[in-house]
């Protein structure tokens, strides 16, 4: 029975120690990977979120202050048409 027991304790001291590699092979492999993956993103020369998001924020603006110009300009037009009216029918009179 001894020699079961210690062939079950060296298979498992085996499996263990395998159990181990692969998980340092695993990290090695993840480490790797995000390395190259960086290095990719890095030369496709992407903005990053935060650049992005200041991006936005600007257009968002710039949206806002075209809108709000663009109801001025309307505003105008109609106060220019109201002055042009009254010219334009005291000429025809005359």
């Amino acid at each position: 029975m001894q020699v079961n027991s210690k062939l079950i304790d060296d298979f498992a001291r085996v499996t263990t120690g395998m159990l181990g590699v692969a998980a340092g092979v695993r990290s090695e492999a993840e480490a790797a990977v995000k390395a190259r993956l960086q290095g990719l993103l890095a030369d496709m020369d992407l903005v990053t979120r935060e650049e992005f998001e200041v991006v936005q924020a600007m257009a968002a603006k710039a949206r806002d202050e075209q809108e709000t110009l663009a109801v001025q300009l309307a505003e105008i037009r109609q106060r220019l048409e109201k002055l042009e009216k009254p010219a334009r029918g005291s000429r025809k009179g005359a």
